[in-house]
């Protein structure tokens, strides 16, 4: 009986302790989604009312991203007192930039403004950097790389070789022209041209507006190279060699902006990528034993990864070696 007994307080012992811990796993995983959602919000960073100085990033390749579109209207309604644009880019999509572009100006016609070019704010970048009415940068940062470019693989030789041959039938010679598993014809080449082109005056426009510059200095810088900073100061692409105090001092001088007003960082991207994310649910399914699943969303975050690579449409982007 006595057995009976102890073996009836040691099951409830276990339902204690099996009910204390499954409460707390359920605690830790509300919370970790909590810090998760919080974490995943575009925009972290200024507390509400906050007047500090909101320093933005704009780093790697830029494409097309609604996301950074809206944390940059939130930081437009937000109490910030100006706006420092860190930037770090070889440019990226034609369509991307022009759409940074537009967010910049837009925020730029609400908060004081200010880019300090990091290392590199080349093509697309410099895009972005246009929307500043002052841009800062180091002595040997890299600005510039003016133009368009469009590129597309030609498999023609290749496929000779190994005896295949790509049969098509379309509606018109140039659709879908270059398709890269035939000769560009010269009607397709010249469509491309023209578009470059379109894109390529566009762009010079901009700079010569925004930069102020005339047809002479245009000409000067629109030639697709890049400059070091130090040049991009009498070429009027750079108004001052500095950093980012530089640019405090220019906000406390140009826009009444006191200089011991704090600085603080605002996230235009969610603070996890998406594929990290997905790598700490796959790990999560694995510890549980849904080692299948984990796998599938292993398998399917590798997949958004690759797609992030393809650059479709024009280019502004710099890149000296022979590979995106």
């Amino acid at each position: 009986m006595s057995l009976d007994a102890d073996a009836i307080v040691d099951r409830r012992r276990m339902r204690r302790k099996l009910t204390f811990w499954r409460v707390a796993a359920l605690l830790v995983v509300m919370i970790a989604v909590g810090v998760a959602g919080f974490m995943l919000v575009p925009g972290s960073g200024l507390k509400p009312g906050d007047t500090a100085i909101a320093r933005i990033k704009i780093q790697g390749v830029i494409r097309g991203n609604q996301d950074r579109v809206e944390a940059l209207e939130r930081l437009g309604r937000s109490h910030a007192r100006a706006v420092i644009v860190h930037v770090d880019s070889p440019g990226g999509t034609t369509a991307g930039s022009e759409q940074l572009y537009d967010a910049l100006r837009a925020l730029q016609e609400k908060k004081p403004m200010v880019v300090v070019v990091d290392g590199l704010a080349a093509s697309g970048a410099y895009i972005a950097a246009l929307a500043s009415d002052h841009i800062i940068a180091h002595d040997t940062s890299l600005v510039g790389s003016i133009g368009v470019l469009f590129q597309y693989p030609n498999f023609t030789d290749v496929l000779k070789t190994i005896g295949i041959k790509v049969e098509e039938i379309k509606s018109s010679p140039l659709k879908a022209a270059p398709n890269g598993f035939e000769p560009t014809s010269p009607e397709a080449r010249a469509a491309i041209e023209a578009i470059v082109l379109d894109s390529y005056a566009w762009f010079k426009g901009l700079v010569k507006d925004r930069r102020g510059l005339d047809d002479g200095q245009l000409t000067k810088v629109a030639d697709g190279r890049v400059f070091t900073g130090r040049q991009g100061v009498p070429l009027r692409l750079v108004d001052a060699i500095g950093n980012e105090k530089t640019a405090i001092a220019w906000l406390e001088k140009e826009k009444k902006v006191p200089a011991n007003t704090p600085v603080r960082d605002y996230s235009l991207q969610p603070r996890f990528s998406e594929l990290s994310f997905l790598h700490v649910a796959a790990w999560g399914f694995q510890q549980v034993g849904l080692s299948a699943l984990a796998q599938q969303i292993q398998e399917w975050g590798g997949a958004q990864a690759i797609e992030r690579l393809n650059l479709d449409g024009l280019l502004a982007l710099w890149h000296p070696s022979t590979s995106n």
